[in-house]
């Protein structure tokens, strides 16, 4: 059987998009359950078909799908299992998204502009989702742009257990890679012992991704400097912080961030840079130009796993993160 059963007949159901099977498998094997076999597969007009082919009535259904290339795609079949779930009578529907597509787009910049990321927590409301759970969020706000229990999880203890036994602390500096990033900075910093440098920078508000770096704020010479960030897109922004580093004196770059998003580029520049060490999660599936000797990827099935015990136990998913 594919879920588990407790007292009351009480049934954990774990469903996975096709976006990133290798997470979910990790995922369900922490739970010690089954994915639920499905059938899903594209029409020719690129139309997406989703059946579950197992009786899913009365379930506390978790549906795990990463926001990761084609993203529209990957949104819109999450969007129709939730559906499906719906009509199928699962008792709740927990909508897991390791990476949360369109958090970006948080607030209006300009006007005439969309809000993005409230539009997707909408459109899960209106799928059927009654809870959604998410790693590292791009800001805390979109938390409330969902009518409903929003799990916000955290990478940090998994990444600052690795850059800390990876480098000596007395000579580490945690680095903002801007000043939208320094309340992230500075939770490394209390959990390291620390001290914070920020890299000013400009971004050209008429294109995208293209950033301007200018003076580096705090002690970097001969330190060991971890840059760290909720995710890598194009890579433009860290490579060209770390740049600032090394024009400052420091010792050693490393990188570090939830998401791997790697579009375009990002590879190449990171391959190409003078960063020692780039430390990712697997939020996000990697393509096989990633997989370079720099890259180290670390696994949050374990916290997603418990995160997901907590909530079928209706016990507590902050406790995981407390202290």
């Amino acid at each position: 059987m594919t879920g588990i059963k407790t007292t009351g007949e009480k049934k954990l159901m774990l469903f996975s998009g096709r976006a990133h099977p290798g997470l979910a498998g990790e995922v369900a094997e922490q739970l010690g359950v089954e994915l639920v076999p499905t059938k899903a597969f594209d029409f020719a007009n690129g139309e997406i078909y989703v059946r579950f082919e197992e009786s899913v009535r009365g379930s506390d259904a978790f549906v795990i799908q990463s926001h990761t290339a084609p993203i529209n795609k990957w949104i819109m079949e999450q969007l129709i299992m939730v559906d499906a779930l719906k009509r199928a009578s699962a008792k709740r529907i927990t909508v897991i998204m390791p990476f949360y597509g369109y958090a970006r787009q948080d607030k209006k910049h300009k006007g005439r502009e969309p809000i993005s990321a409230r539009l997707v927590a909408d459109l899960l409301k209106t799928a059927g989702a009654d809870r959604l759970m998410a790693v590292d969020l791009h800001t805390d706000q979109i938390q409330g742009f969902f009518d409903g229990p929003v799990d916000h999880l955290f990478a940090l203890p998994l990444l600052t257990e690795y850059v800390g036994a990876r480098v000596d602390r007395d000579r580490l500096t945690v680095v903002s890679p801007d000043a939208g990033r320094v309340r992230v900075a500075d939770r490394w910093c209390d959990r390291l012992g620390a001290p914070l440098a920020i890299v000013h920078k400009r971004r050209d508000p008429d294109v995208a991704n293209q950033v301007s770096v200018h003076e580096v704020v705090g002690e970097v010479e001969g330190r060991t400097c971890v840059l760290v960030d909720d995710m890598i897109d194009t890579a433009g922004t860290i490579c060209a912080a770390a740049e600032a580093l090394f024009a400052n004196g420091a010792a050693e770059v490393l990188v570090a961030a939830t998401h791997g998003v790697l579009s375009g580029p990002a590879v190449d520049r990171l391959k190409n840079s003078r960063i020692s060490e780039v430390v990712l999660t697997n939020t996000l599936p990697l393509e096989p130009q990633a997989n370079i000797d720099k890259v180290t990827v670390l696994s949050i099935a374990p916290m997603l796993g418990r995160a997901v015990r907590e909530v079928f136990d209706d016990g507590s998913v902050t406790s995981l993160f407390e202290g």
